[in-house]
């Protein structure tokens, strides 16, 4: 019966992928994606790897999203929210930053809403510190964006909303000041996902904003089921398309909207998650983002202030099918060691989630295997690629949730909330350990927004995920930094980035490389330093970064298990 249904599927995918004149490469994903995965040997977890659940007695943090979910069943109140780790007062510590609902015009919340930022105390809680840094925001939440975009040394945050975004900039002393007007980075509209790189190589942090659909009150509709009586999320294939924003920083506080003179205007989009990262190794930073129901973009940089949308041409805006899928999570990194970049996308469920393997010519293939398998039946939004057990290679993680909070009833076999997902990287197969890796994996959330951090400086990355409508997750990994590691503070020259980095090390005469992407997950802000995992070795032999600007930093000496700052020579 099993051999049959494949077979089945198998003609239907390769008549599928002929229909909408894909190349062979296409249809040879589709067989592969049907035919049973081979696996020599089952390999063990690394051991002791346990995400271990933070509770809020524990840590202070008492912040609860509210999602301002209504008989109306409004768009933005599925979506949100999104997270940060970050170092606001230069402490050495990441600190958090939550994002929540506000006034909009189909909201007027009861009591006021705030987002909030809780200082790290050192000793496992937190404080709020919101009022007193002036970062309450108080509008209708999405995303957050952590960088030091003026270059002095402080990190400031952009703030997508539904609604015009804030720019809070960070004065140095505890607080914070919306200067997103003065800046010119308001974008009215419905802002998600944010992003700083450096698009034109001059050094300053550029931003780039995801616009979602068009939508406001009066052009909301209300989608009702007559059959089984009932008010429901409207898909987003029911709203038109925006244009997302490309910002260049002019280096006086101020920037520009290049949208069209960039070609980022030429593709209007339903945008939810971007990464900024360099998928043909030409030193630009691309940019690939996740729509929803519309084609995925792959923005290539050209090198000369534009971009060329590829997306059909590398293969990453559609399914093998030729059909536009629900796109929300995305990130970047080089999973199998060959030295290029690959790519991920989370869909919603019975959608493939794509794992996108670089083939080196602009092209990808499309080989989520195991992980494709398992979220068949899920919906996913965060995720991170993370080397978890410092190995040395990126691991994955995944925040799944449900958009319709009635699908139960009418949809047997699917959740409105899903359980999250941990995967293993073994020599560039990824290999669920959700089971083996704490009690947390047998609970269900409505997750979306997920961020890594490593709040406690032991050495290995930690987790923040939210919840849409619930209090914030906090996991803190256990026994990740067993394997050595290395931990890098990157500081460019003034007026520079470090976005785009290139970091290669050795250790034990294995040698690594990784690219300092930007951006990726869902709505949220990671860690800005680097973890580099030691695996089996006791010591670093060296360690060099190719700083975006062209210098280059080669060390030799730095002690395991231990943070460095490394300044960019002048």
């Amino acid at each position: 019966m099993i051999q049959k249904w494949v077979k089945v599927k198998v003609a239907v995918g390769v008549a599928r992928a002929l229909r909408c004149g894909y190349r062979l490469r296409s249809v040879a994903s589709t067989l592969l994606w049907f035919a049973p995965v081979a696996v020599a040997a089952e390999v063990p977890a690394s051991p002791g790897i346990v995400f271990e659940e933070v509770p809020a007695q524990a840590s202070g943090i008492r912040w609860v999203h509210e999602n301002a979910m209504s008989p109306q069943r409004h768009l933005p109140e599925t979506v949100g929210p999104g997270c940060a780790f970050f170092d606001y007062n230069n402490d050495g510590w990441m600190d958090l930053y939550l994002v929540n609902s506000g006034v909009s015009d189909f909201y007027a919340p009861a009591v006021p809403l705030r987002n909030a930022l809780y200082r790290n105390e050192k000793d496992g809680r937190f404080t709020d510190v919101t009022e007193g840094a002036g970062v309450a925001g108080g509008r209708f939440g999405m995303g957050i964006a952590v960088a030091d975009f003026d270059g002095d040394g402080w990190q400031d945050l952009y703030v997508t909303n539904y609604g015009p975004n804030f720019l809070y900039r960070n004065n140095g002393d505890g607080s914070f000041t919306d200067v997103a007007q003065e800046a010119g980075v308001l974008a009215p509209g419905w802002s998600t996902s944010g992003v700083w790189f450096d698009y034109d190589g001059n050094g300053r942090l550029d931003l780039f904003v995801c616009s979602f659909v068009r939508y406001e009150k009066s052009l909301s509709r209300l989608c009702y089921d007559h059959l089984r009586k009932r008010t429901y999320y409207c898909l987003p294939t029911v709203f038109d398309p925006s244009f997302s924003h490309l910002f260049r920083n002019d280096g006086n506080g101020r920037f520009t909207d290049v949208g069209r003179e960039s070609g980022i205007a030429g593709h209007p989009g339903k945008a939810f998650g971007v990464v900024a990262t360099d998928v043909n190794n030409d030193g630009h930073l691309d940019l690939f983002v996740a729509n929803d129901t519309v084609a995925d973009f792959l923005f290539v940089n050209q090198g000369d202030g534009t971009f060329r949308e590829m997306g059909l041409w590398a293969g990453v805006a559609y399914d093998d099918g030729g059909k536009a899928r629900s796109g929300m999570g995305v990130d970047a990194t080089d999973y199998d060691g060959d030295g290029r970049q690959d790519l991920f996308v989370s869909n919603i469920d019975h959608e493939v989630f794509s794992l996108y393997r670089n083939q080196g010519d602009l092209t990808f293939t499309d080989e989520a295997a195991e992980v494709g398998k398992l979220t068949w039946l899920l919906s996913g939004w965060g995720l991170r690629f993370f080397d978890a057990d410092n190995d040395g290679d990126d691991d994955l993680f995944l925040a799944n949730g449900h958009p319709d909070d009635m699908l139960e009833k009418f949809r047997p076999g699917l959740a409105y909330r899903e359980p999250l997902l941990y995967f293993e990287n073994v020599r560039g197969q990824y290999r669920d350990r959700s089971r083996q890796s704490g009690a947390v994996f047998s609970r269900a959330f409505s997750a979306r927004g997920l961020a890594t951090g490593d709040l406690d400086n032991d050495g290995d990355l930690d987790l923040l995920i939210t919840d849409n409508g619930g209090p914030p997750l906090l996991l803190l990994n256990r026994g990740g930094n067993r394997n050595r590691w290395i931990g890098l503070d990157l500081v460019p020259r003034r007026g520079h980035t470090a976005v785009g980095a290139v970091i290669t090390w050795s250790a034990g005469g294995v040698k690594r490389r990784r690219l300092k992407r930007a951006g990726g997950s869902y709505l949220s802000s990671s860690d800005p330093r680097e973890i580099l995992g030691l695996g089996a070795a006791d010591s670093l032999d060296w360690v060099e970064i190719q700083w975006p600007s062209g210098t280059k930093t080669r060390l030799t000496d730095l002690q395991p298990n231990q943070y460095h700052k490394v300044t960019e020579s002048p």
